[in-house]
């Protein structure tokens, strides 16, 4: 049975050097590269710590690391009920490795960006999760000045990413309409940051099966709403007055602005879905509750926040050196809002 004398050989250091380590004793300091080889000999030579050292082990460890969180700007103004779930998962996930969240930060102007910077040397932040796209200038710095980072929904290949396939998302939405006999179908979106918002993955994914299915797409009904969700009610509004091409169906690239355009469509005297069905994204809370429930793309928030911190503790503990993707699965829950029967459209 191995011996802290056994470890104390192996690694060059006496007996008592291993024994305070094993028992996360701070009288004395012990440089952290001597910590380390001594948990990894200790590890490879089957040595059985006891509960005491193993909690003490994890919690010297984890004490040491400190984990930041940046995320895109709708989180404080329009879709809070989608980014809010993912933060959720990440400090769940957080806790139950023993480690605080040092701080959720979004940056909205160019001044943001230093107090970021700040942040980071003031926290000594070890480790960053990024939920979506952020500023490209403070997205660059935070790869250059943090050791380990891990995206949430970022396209970027050389990091590791934690995602759902959005494009494919939206495809099969739109494909269920279709199936459906739906021929003219509306869509509203937002842009990824400053792009515009036909190159944003989910309406590339509404495009493909438009053009698949030989569909025409009216530039009227593809709607451009910032993810705002008061501007999606507004301009479903001013769209439904236009003459011409009139949707028997509208594909949301979320959850609240699907809700705010069958506001606009209730109020135009429309019946959802005997006269419009409508399909969202993200499977929020409420979209079970509204009127009536709302047809939706379940996507696994809290698991993407859970696995964002599961990857970025791997990556700071060089377990990998590849950057990973993880697409986790979603899956569509079928609701009242888009159960259409054609009826002479």
């Amino acid at each position: 049975m191995a011996k802290l004398k056994d470890i104390a050989e192996q690694v060059g250091v006496s007996i008592s050097t291993v024994s305070r380590v094993m028992k996360n004793d701070s009288t004395r300091s012990v440089s952290e590269e001597t910590r380390k080889r001594i948990w990894e000999v200790a590890e490879k030579i089957g040595y059985k710590a006891n509960r005491s050292e193993k909690s003490n082990r994890n919690d010297s460890k984890n004490n040491m690391v400190h984990i930041g969180c940046v995320v895109a700007i709708p989180q404080n103004k329009y879709n809070n009920p989608y980014f809010s779930v993912i933060l959720e998962g990440v400090e769940r996930a957080l806790t139950e490795a023993g480690i605080r969240l040092e701080f959720i930060y979004s940056i909205e102007n160019q001044s943001d960006i230093q107090q970021l910077q700040s942040l980071v040397k003031e926290h000594r932040i070890d480790g960053m999760i990024i939920v979506e796209r952020i500023d490209q200038d403070a997205y660059e710095w935070i790869k250059k000045h943090v050791r380990a980072v891990v995206g949430v929904d970022l396209s970027d290949k050389t990091l590791p990413v934690v995602c759902y396939d959005r494009e494919l998302a939206a495809k099969e939405a739109v494909q269920h309409l279709i199936k459906q006999g739906h021929k003219q179908i509306g869509y509203i979106g937002g842009p990824e940051l400053n792009d515009d918002f036909r190159l944003e993955k989910r309406f590339v994914g509404f495009k493909s099966a438009m053009n698949e299915a030989g569909l025409p797409v009216d530039d009227n009904w593809m709607i451009d709403v910032k993810w705002d969700v008061s501007l999606s009610y507004e301009m479903t509004k001013l769209a439904f007055e236009k003459d011409g091409y009139s949707p028997t169906a509208i594909f949301a690239a979320s959850d609240m602005m699907a809700i705010a355009a069958m506001r606009a469509a209730t109020e135009r005297g429309l019946r959802v879905p005997e006269d419009i069905a409508v399909i969202g994204i993200d499977n929020i809370e409420i979209s079970e509750f509204t009127s009536p429930p709302l047809t939706t793309i379940h996507v696994p928030k809290v698991e993407m926040g859970m696995y964002a911190v599961k990857l970025l503790l791997d990556y700071l503990d060089n377990q990998y050196s590849l950057p990973i993707r993880m697409t986790i699965p979603y899956r569509m829950i079928h609701r009242r809002s888009s159960e259409w029967k054609p009826s002479g459209h």
